[in-house]
Parts: C-alpha cells; sequence; structure tokens
C-alpha cells in the first residue's frame, strides 16, 4: 500500500480478538483495515486444542477469569455469550463436539475457525495489510496516524489486539504493552500462564523418569481446586490441573506450594483406616487409582514400602496426611515457549468494560489477550477474545 490511507478503524493484530473486532465493525459499516506483522493468519488458533481449536466453552462466566478486577469481564460476556459464537460456527456449517467440562472443538481442523473469521472479515469488507509491521503509533487530532512498512495509515480509532508474549516463535511481541504505556496507561506485569512447572533437582531425581505418567488429582492453590490430570514430565509438572493451578501460583507473590490431593474424592483417613490389617502395601492398595510407576516411587519417597498392618499408627497418619495433602514447591515455570496464554497485561482500571476503550485516550481500544484478563484452560481464552473484540468492534 502505497502513500498515507485513510480508514475508520484500524486493528493492529490478526489474532481470534483482532478479526473478531475487525469483522465486527466492518460489518457495522465502518471502513476497516487489519494490520499484522506475522506471515501467516490465525497461527494461534491453528495450534490450540490440538490442532482442533478449543473455541469457546458451554459454561463461560466472569467467575472462570483472573484479574485485578474480577468484574471486568462482566458487561462483554453479557454481550457476547458462548452461544453467539456457536451461531457462527454453525452458520459457517462448522461440525463441532463437547468434551468435558463444557469444552467445544472443532470435529475437524481448527483451520475452519481461521477460515470462519476471514469470511466474516471480508463479509465486512476489511482491507487487509499482512503481513506489514507497524512502527509507530501517533495520536492526532482527527485519530491516529500508525507509521507501518507500507506507508501511513490514518484513522479515527484503533483497537489492539496484538496479544500477549507466549509462543514469541510464532510472532509474539510486546507491542499492546508499550503503546499502552506511550499513552499512559498502566500495565500489570505479564507472566506466562496456563503454562507447565519446573520441579527442582532432588524432585527429578525421583520423579523425573517418571515422565509421560499421569494421575487424578485435585490441586489447590491461591483459593481455587482443580480436580483434573497431573502428568509428570522430565522438567517437572503439566497437565490440565497442574496448568490451571500455575495461574494461581503466579499470582501469589509467596509462590507457596501446590497442594495435592492423590486421592481425591476418598477420606484418606478412612481409608487407611480400612484397610489397617491388610497384609498389602500402599502401593498395592492404590494399584486401581495410581500408576504402578509412580505408586512406587512415591511410597519409597515416604518410607511407606512394608504391609500397612506392619506400620506403626503414627506413620499411617502421616501418610493420611501427606495422601490428602502432597505439597509440591515448583522452582519456576517452562516459559512463555510453552505457556498457552499471558497472566496480566494492560490494566482494566484504564478500560471501559463495555467498550475496551482507554478512559483517557479517545479512540484507542485493548481487547484479547492484551488486557488484564486471563481465563482458565478449556476455551475460555478464546470466549474472552470473542467477547472483548465484539464489544471493541461494536464501539470502534
Amino acid at each position: 500500500m502505497a502513500g498515507p490511507a485513510r480508514f475508520d478503524v484500524a486493528v493492529v493484530g490478526a489474532g481470534a480478538a483482532g478479526m473478531m473486532a475487525a469483522a465486527t465493525a466492518g460489518q457495522r459499516g465502518r471502513s476497516v483495515v487489519l494490520i499484522d506483522h506475522y506471515k501467516e493468519l490465525g497461527e494461534k488458533i491453528r495450534i490450540s486444542g490440538g490442532g482442533r481449536c478449543n473455541f469457546t466453552n458451554l459454561h463461560a462466566t466472569h467467575r472462570d477469569f483472573l484479574s485485578r478486577n474480577p468484574d471486568f469481564c462482566r458487561s462483554a460476556f453479557a454481550r457476547f455469550t458462548p452461544r453467539d459464537f456457536i451461531a457462527l460456527v454453525e452458520k459457517h456449517g462448522i461440525a463441532y463436539h463437547e468434551k468435558t467440562l463444557g469444552q467445544l472443538f472443532c470435529d475437524d481442523s481448527a483451520k475452519q475457525v481461521i477460515e470462519l473469521l476471514k469470511k466474516e472479515c471480508d463479509d465486512g469488507s476489511v482491507t487487509w495489510m499482512r503481513p506489514c509491521g507497524v512502527t509507530d503509533v501517533v495520536k492526532t487530532d482527527e485519530g491516529f496516524e500508525i507509521g507501518t512498512e507500507e506507508g501511513a495509515v490514518h484513522v479515527a480509532s484503533l483497537i489492539v489486539a496484538s496479544g500477549g508474549l507466549t509462543v514469541p516463535k510464532i510472532g509474539a511481541t510486546p507491542f499492546a504493552y508499550k503503546l499502552a504505556e506511550q499513552f499512559g496507561l498502566a500495565v500489570v506485569p505479564p507472566k506466562p500462564a496456563l503454562v507447565p512447572l519446573a520441579m527442582d533437582e532432588p524432585w527429578l531425581k525421583i520423579y523425573g523418569e517418571l515422565s509421560g505418567l499421569s494421575l487424578d488429582v485435585e490441586i489447590t492453590c491461591g483459593g481455587r481446586k482443580f480436580r483434573e490430570a497431573l502428568l509428570i514430565t522430565h522438567r517437572g509438572l503439566s497437565g490440565p490441573a497442574v496448568l490451571q493451578a500455575s495461574s494461581y501460583w503466579q499470582m501469589e507473590e509467596s509462590r507457596d506450594p501446590l497442594h495435592v490431593n492423590l486421592l481425591p474424592g476418598t477420606d484418606a483417613r478412612a481409608f487407611l483406616a480400612t484397610h489397617r490389617q491388610s497384609p498389602l502395601n500402599l502401593a498395592t492398595l492404590v494399584a486401581h487409582r495410581w500408576p504402578a510407576r509412580f505408586a512406587q516411587a512415591w511410597c519409597t519417597e515416604h518410607d511407606a514400602t512394608l504391609p500397612i498392618t506392619q506400620l506403626p499408627e503414627r506413620k499411617v497418619q502421616e501418610l493420611a496426611t501427606l495422601l490428602g495433602d502432597w505439597k509440591l514447591q515448583p522452582s519456576g515455570t517452562l516459559g512463555y515457549n510453552k505457556a498457552e496464554v499471558t497472566l496480566g497485561g494492560v490494566d482494566t482500571k484504564g478500560l471501559s468494560s463495555k467498550t475496551m476503550e482507554a478512559r483517557t485516550v479517545p479512540g484507542l481500544f485493548f481487547i484479547g489477550e492484551a488486557v488484564d484478563v486471563t481465563g482458565h484452560l478449556g476455551g475460555f481464552n478464546f470466549q474472552w477474545a470473542w467477547a472483548s473484540g465484539h464489544a471493541a468492534g461494536e464501539a470502534a
């Protein structure tokens, strides 16, 4: 694109939130340009959900999100619900299915969601500038002048949907945070979230060789409980329960241990009392609940290899406590390359919850992962992308 161009709205970032915002604004009759520096369209969508895109969650509410203002996302969710996005999916003839806990996935491919969004943008006559980097943004009397690698663009409204810092190899940058700070908006320090956790060397010497084993647990962290699978890796912990807990662990300044219930749904004291005279050892008694190799390693670490009947009462009570509350102290996370999303972002105090517009900079909007709103695992972050993108697209 040679020379200056004028549009009503520019959207920076052609991911889930950005394409939703561009399509919504365009279909309102606004002239829209969608700018993205990465060569592939919707790459984060493509790799999501094992390539099938967990595009929403039937049960999504504001309670499934972390933010310094947990109520911030209420308004956007009320006006664009999971059912609204499902209607789009059905409109485009995409077959989908529900997995556990309300998670919806494409039957075929995440590429179908990318095509849906592209078609919705095309229906709104959105102009595409990609791959095309943004070099600078200047506030003008009429709105904004955006410097790009293809020339200047003049717009009345600017929607920033450039995401967070997760998966830098597919184009993640701190663009949104730098722009927010340029215009005097606060940024909650970003951290990797929904991310595997690292364990220290002593722990890995015992459990690291069990990489690939998983077990059903309930993890408590930051006042929230998650009952799903814990996966042991060669570097520490992963699996849905750990990814969920990692966001809360990241929010705690003290970085307290994770509290792991190894027998969720079972009273450990009652369980051991029932088997108090058993000639079997603990590893055998829990064989139906734990992988055998994990049971052997755990029982060896905690001196529980003798038959239950031979253990002193003090030891049995100690094991009961450990079974219900095995404390694990992570040494850190595996970082943005392994994280699903970014915790933190543009502080919601500076944004309208109805429109996503910056309170002190008329015409400037921040949406999606760029904002300090982070969902649980299971389609919640995509629903935030759709809802926040729709809110900004209706207002810009």
